[in-house]
């Protein structure tokens, strides 16, 4: 008998993520008694302590943060696995994520590339935020997508780059730059940047989750970017676009995972490749 099932490490999971059994039982729709026989159970046939309780608290313990950290993986693991033995074994849609406003006009050009292909599957198109688009392709909730290179994690995917553009600084219209031609990124070493929902470091200045708040706060001054050109074409009320040369380009790049080798995905890929690339 295995010493662990996947329905008791779902158990554990939520708890460990609730910290409070009756919170988890609600999750799990199973009653807080048979929860917590349950974590008893685990913890008798592993021979370890998963949690401290008292009356008041229940916190993981050494052992009980190690199962988490590995739990998370396996239980992550087994949802990519059963999607992607459906999806091998039917017509499933084939899903693509973009950034809303983030395909550089090039999606109508790679869906109706993939369309001449015999035997095209429908393509269904999920609309995602500005750092998770990289998460939905690896858990498998996306087939493939558009992400921006070097800004996106491409860490264990596959990727074939579309376009490359140069990169502009985005200002309110009376900024002190804003007639210039061209500027460098020393010319913008005082500004204030935003920093960006769900992105470690970044600037001094407010917290944005999306382009529309980004040129909200350009137009009254309060912060600047650099950003990729198609991300801010056409270019806003209020604001103006100037290249900085030694930004660097950008890449957008059509992405999927390293390890999905399906049919339909390959042609999406190869089918986008050879219209845009």
């Amino acid at each position: 008998m295995d010493l662990l099932e996947i329905r008791e490490l779902r158990y554990f999971v939520t708890v460990a993520e609730e910290l409070h059994f009756g919170r988890a039982a609600g999750r799990l729709a199973v009653a807080q008694p048979a929860l917590s026989k349950t974590i008893k159970r685990i913890e008798s046939r592993l021979r370890v302590t998963l949690f401290d309780r008292t009356s008041r608290s229940v916190v993981l313990t050494p052992a009980g943060a190690a199962l988490l950290e590995h739990g998370r993986h396996t239980l992550n693991a087994m949802t990519v696995a059963v999607r992607n033995t459906q999806r091998a074994a039917d017509d499933t849609p084939l899903t693509f994520v973009i950034k809303p406003g983030g395909d550089a006009n090039l999606l109508s050009g790679i869906l109706a590339a993939y369309a001449e292909q015999p035997g095209a599957r429908r393509v269904d198109i999920l609309f995602s935020g500005a750092t998770d688009r990289t998460d939905h392709l690896r858990d498998g909730r996306a087939d493939a997508g558009l992400l921006y290179a070097p800004f996106d994690d491409l860490g264990g995917l596959a990727t074939e780059t579309l376009h490359v553009e140069d990169r502009v600084a985005v200002l309110p219209e009376s900024h002190r730059l804003a007639g210039r031609d061209s500027i460098s990124s020393g010319d913008l070493s005082n500004e204030v940047f935003p920093r960006w929902a769900g992105v470690p470091g970044g600037g001094s200045g407010p917290e944005i989750a999306d382009a529309g708040e980004l040129i909200a706060l350009v137009r009254i001054g309060r912060v600047v970017a650099v950003l990729p050109r198609s991300l801010v074409t056409p270019v806003a009320p209020g604001i103006v676009c100037i290249p900085v040369p030694d930004a660097g380009p950008s890449r957008i790049v059509i992405a999927r995972r390293n390890d999905d080798h399906r049919e339909h995905v390959t042609l999406l890929i190869a089918a986008a490749s050879r219209r845009l690339g």
